[in-house]
């Protein structure tokens, strides 16, 4: 049963979006938490109800192995399971840690929906953090997005949970709590922002999609077909401003793709050009990002820093290379070497902008650090993540950074999900997953710095830690909402 609350629960992300399962699956999980006993109990529910969220909301971890199916599909299935069940054993732990100090149900389901948020939080920053498949990230899809822009996702989540907090108790225990559910569903709907409006004069991007399929993107019989496609879509009317082509999108290191490059500068007829290619200093190995300028040369590189573990590096690389387990885009035996972090890039009268490749779009953390950029930018190569849930999660995810921050992102992928999403998180133009093509598009205005792009997740952070503290303290009161619990 519990497994299967988390399963529903995890129907609200892409491309699923269905909030309404989640409020049931969440709600299911917290009666079972509820109505438990014994600490051992309560870590058995949350790892259990954790385990059917993240395998199906993170299914698409299996789509790397099937690339290459012969060497790497028998590794498919243990990634799954080693990976929700690895990422469920801290939502054990918090289901454990809010036992221990519970009480009554009304202090235990706050203080357990703190604990959760808190694990969350954890879970963005552990062995490099894997913040994908967040609680609040199902309302990515829904009215109450806008609210990231003051809490973030982990707002999102604490909020999402309180709600459905409330939603039990007032079923259930306490009818008042039915006031402050109303209080957390309808007042954000009170404030909504205005739908914004892109001036026509504004730059315009092309965003290129050539759609390489992973098994055929580094064929040498298919990569002229690829580059030539993008080079097609490049030279294209009318002219624009700025093209963008997507992550690794020539076939060469940049610091041998010199007469590539003064091609594709030739096709873009003069407009700004940004490129995704790998590079090598010596041994080391980068995917970067590149701006050409209009003489053809390289006027700016960027290098990504934060690197997905075995899939661009690998930790601990002597051990696994003696088993042939390597990363799936690792050049080398240690893959991949990060660059020296976030960094912005001048793209002339179009301003700064903050780049982003792949995996650095889903960390809020990777967008701090650096001056307030004019823009984001994320190239991507979602070829990996199959074509059923990974792009549109990860398309997702882009646009709730762009609300956090207030920021315009131009979004280009290899494959799909390509587009242009608003500072509210609406996309107003994009290629579908799995289609070649280009889109002209206007680069909206930034809107003025959002309270969360000022704050980051500090001031949240803090109210959890308090919150929960005073919930524990009232443990060590008296007992009114009934016994404490057994250890």
């Amino acid at each position: 049963m519990s497994v299967l609350a988390g399963a529903v629960a995890a129907l609200g992300h892409a491309p699923f979006d269905l909030p309404i399962f989640s409020v049931l699956g969440l709600m299911a999980a917290m009666t079972l938490f509820i109505s438990t006993q014994t600490v051992k109990r309560a870590a058995l529910i949350g790892w259990s109800v954790g385990f059917g969220w993240f395998a199906l909301s993170l299914n698409w971890i299996v789509e790397p192995f099937l690339v290459d199916i012969a060497r790497h599909g028998w590794m498919a299935p243990f990634a799954l399971v080693l990976l929700a069940g690895g990422l469920a054993f801290l939502w054990g732990a918090g289901f454990a840690l809010t036992q221990r100090f519970r009480t009554g149900p009304v202090q235990a389901l706050l203080l357990l929906c703190m604990v959760w948020t808190g694990v969350e939080a954890l879970r963005g920053v552990l062995f490099t953090g894997f913040p994908w498949a967040l609680i609040g990230h199902v309302l990515i899809d829904t009215p109450y997005v806008h609210l990231a822009a003051y809490i973030g996702a982990l707002g999102l989540t604490l909020g999402l949970l309180l709600a459905v907090a409330c939603l039990l108790l007032a079923l259930v225990f306490k009818r008042w709590a039915l006031v402050p559910a109303l209080v957390l569903i309808g007042a954000p709907l009170l404030n909504m922002p205005d739908a914004l409006r892109v001036d026509p004069d504004r730059p315009m991007v092309r965003l290129i999609q050539p759609n390489a399929p992973q098994h055929q993107k580094w064929d040498p019989d298919f990569i002229p077909i690829f580059y030539n496609r993008q080079l097609e879509f490049t030279r294209a009317l009318p002219a624009v401003d700025l093209v963008v082509w997507p992550e690794t999108a020539i076939p060469y290191a940049l610091e041998r793709a010199g007469g590539l490059i003064a091609q594709i500068n030739k096709a873009a007829g003069g407009a700004g050009l940004i490129l995704g290619a790998q590079r090598s200093e010596g041994p080391d190995y980068f995917n970067s990002l590149a701006v050409v300028g209009p003489s053809g040369g390289v006027s700016a590189v960027y290098d990504k820093h934060h690197l997905v573990p075995f899939g661009e590096y690998i930790p601990l690389a002597h051990l696994f290379s003696n088993i042939g387990f390597l990363g799936s885009a690792a050049q080398a035996t240690g893959g991949y070497t990060p660059g020296p972090g976030p960094a912005l890039i001048d793209i002339g009268a179009m301003g700064k902008a903050l780049p982003l490749i792949c995996y650095e779009g889903v960390f809020p953390r990777n967008l701090r650090g650096v001056a307030r950029p004019d823009w984001l930018l994320l190239i991507t190569n979602d070829a990996w993540f199959g074509t059923f849930s990974g792009p549109y999660q990860h398309l997702a995810q882009a646009r709730l950074r762009s609300v956090e921050q207030g920021l315009p992102m131009v979004r280009v992928a290899n494959t799909g999900v390509s587009a242009m999403i608003d500072p509210s998180g609406r996309v107003i133009e994009s290629i579908p997953l799995g289609e070649a093509g280009y889109r002209d598009v206007a680069l909206p205005a930034p809107l003025p710095p959002t309270f969360y792009s000022k704050t980051g997740d500090g001031p949240l952070l803090l109210l959890l830690v308090f919150v929960a503290l005073t919930l524990v303290m009232i443990r060590k009161r008296s007992s009114i909402d009934g016994p404490a619990p057994q250890a």
